[in-house]
């Protein structure tokens, strides 16, 4: 059975370095210990005993920030209670944010418009460049932070101010906006793993289990791609890229459904796109390459270049290659000569990089294996090709199933980002705004009751260290503006495919 946690932990065959295994061997212990009892004793039972008023507002999270409008998040249970995964049963309550540009002056509210325990509130019309102070409070109880200390992250904030305080005010700064007018909106996503039944297996690790959808619901990655559909549309996407594993190992009918699911969005080739991960492929030689029958009509290399108006779109198979998925990414000899003569042919041009696997992983919670990016050898050379064509501005990338943004000294003027996954918690996309003088990279959650159900129940993963590995250490790993030219590029939709080759 093919593993369906692709990121940390999953790559046995890649191991990581000495080091690393003791670092994250010295976190992961208490986990560990936790689930190794939880697994001797049983789940925990449902109680029920505390009065039904009583609750507790946690896991506040700042999960978009962009410079006019924040979108925070954050759950309340029913302290006492255990739903058998370690969770608090839902309390179903209204939910309110009070905030204001200095923290002792709280004067302006935002709230839900009906009770739930999922709650996310958006703060609009805020000024770019302002420090805001917030709390958010269900029944008067104020919201606590999802905890980031093992790897000393800010769930909450740009700054530091309120994280030493229960229940803050908490506070952040607007970014500026892109500069110039705006072009074109894309969504970018990955990782949906239609088919997926358990969420967080974790190859050579037993003891953790796994998270599976409450009986009687919709699977999971289902309801979390129609979300994504939906909301990217609802955000004003124009464009959606999906990075790979769209499917949870390759077989024909999650394939076909992962389409019919994303042909809501629009005409496959027109108005989204999609590359191949690593679970999309066949499983064993031989079998009907149902990825290449689906979105390629049977024919042609699953890496392609694209233009939007002066806009460059290239997509990478980067997993073209024989394997089981675990070991590091490749593309292979030709797509690797193909895209380095793209690049030179055209170095200028504003161009956008999706595949798969990240070219890099930096300051991750796990250990890092060869099986979680692209093989080192190729990295350094498409980053080196990078280096020669300045108009390359954004490599996007999934795989590890986080918010991540990396800039590398070899290629300064491109983002690197890792983008976490459609499939579980945080759940969502990242929507790229183009402006002509530059772009902002914003995360949203999907924001579909069904969608806020899920992502909560899988924040467990890990044994519940999910959050430190998938939100992102700061908020600027999943919201950020770069200043960049783009000013040749023209605010007009793809009407029609362009041939790999061209």
């Amino acid at each position: 059975m093919r593993c369906c946690f692709s990121a940390p932990l999953a790559a046995l065959s890649a191991l990581p370095s000495p080091c690393e295994v003791v670092r994250s061997g010295a976190l992961l212990a208490p986990t560990l210990l936790r689930a190794a009892a939880a697994a001797l004793h049983g789940p925990a039972r449902k109680s029920h005993h505390r009065h039904p008023d009583t609750l507790a507002a946690v896991h506040l999270e700042l999960g978009t920030l962009t410079e006019d409008s924040a979108v925070i998040t954050w759950y309340t249970g029913i302290p006492g209670t255990d739903d058998g995964l370690g969770h608090m049963l839902p309390a179903v309550t209204e939910g309110e944010v009070v905030y204001g540009t200095h923290p002792a002056r709280l004067d302006r509210s935002a709230a839900e418009d009906r009770p739930t325990a999922h709650h996310q509130v958006e703060l609009t019309g805020l000024e770019p460049g302002q420090t805001y102070y917030y709390q958010a409070r269900s029944r008067g109880r104020a919201a606590t932070p999802t905890p980031l200390h093992l790897i000393r992250g800010n769930a909450v904030g740009t700054n530091l101010y309120g994280l030493g305080s229960s229940g803050g005010p908490y506070s952040f700064t607007t970014p500026q906006p892109p500069p110039g007018r705006h072009l074109l909106s894309i969504a970018l996503c990955n990782d949906l793993h239609v088919g997926e039944t358990t969420s967080g297996l974790m190859a050579g690790v037993p003891l953790l289990r796994g998270v599976a959808q409450e009986p009687g619901l919709a699977p999971y990655p289902e309801i979390m791609s129609r979300a994504l559909v939906e909301e990217a549309r609802r955000r004003g996407a124009d464009l959606l890229l999906a990075a790979g594993d769209i499917s949870a190992g390759g077989a024909p009918r999650d394939l076909a459904e992962a389409k019919r699911i994303l042909d809501g969005f629009g005409p496959h080739g027109q108005d989204y796109f999609v590359v191949r991960g690593n679970h999309d492929r066949p499983r064993r030689r031989g079998d009907d390459d149902a990825f290449r029958d689906g979105f390629l009509g049977g024919e042609g290399p699953a890496y392609f270049a694209r233009d939007l108006g002066g806009l460059r779109i290239i997509g990478l198979d980067t997993y073209e290659k024989d394997g089981n998925g675990a070991d590091a990414g490749g593309l292979g000899a030709e797509q690797l000569s193909w895209f380095r003569a793209r690049l030179k042919e055209h170095r200028d041009q504003p161009t956008i990089v999706f595949g798969h696997h990240p070219l890099t992983v930096r300051d991750s919670l796990f250990p890092v294996s060869r099986g979680q990016r692209l093989g080192r050898r190729q990295a350094r050379s498409i980053l080196e090709a990078y280096a020669a064509a300045p108009g390359v501005f954004l490599h996007h990338a999934g795989h590890t199933h986080r918010n991540k943004r990396t800039v590398l000294p070899q290629a300064p003027h491109v983002t690197l980002q890792e983008v976490s996954a459609v499939k579980d918690y945080p759940g969502g996309f990242c929507l790229l705004r183009i402006h002509s003088g530059g772009y902002a990279l914003n995360h949203y959650k999907t924001s579909s009751a069904a969608a806020r159900e899920w992502g909560e129940r899988s924040r467990r993963v890990a044994g519940g260290l999910w959050p430190h590995h998938a939100l992102g250490r700061s908020v600027t790993d999943r919201n950020s503006m770069t200043a960049h030219d783009l000013s040749g590029i023209s605010p007009v939709r793809l009407t029609a495919p362009c041939p790999a080759s061209g």
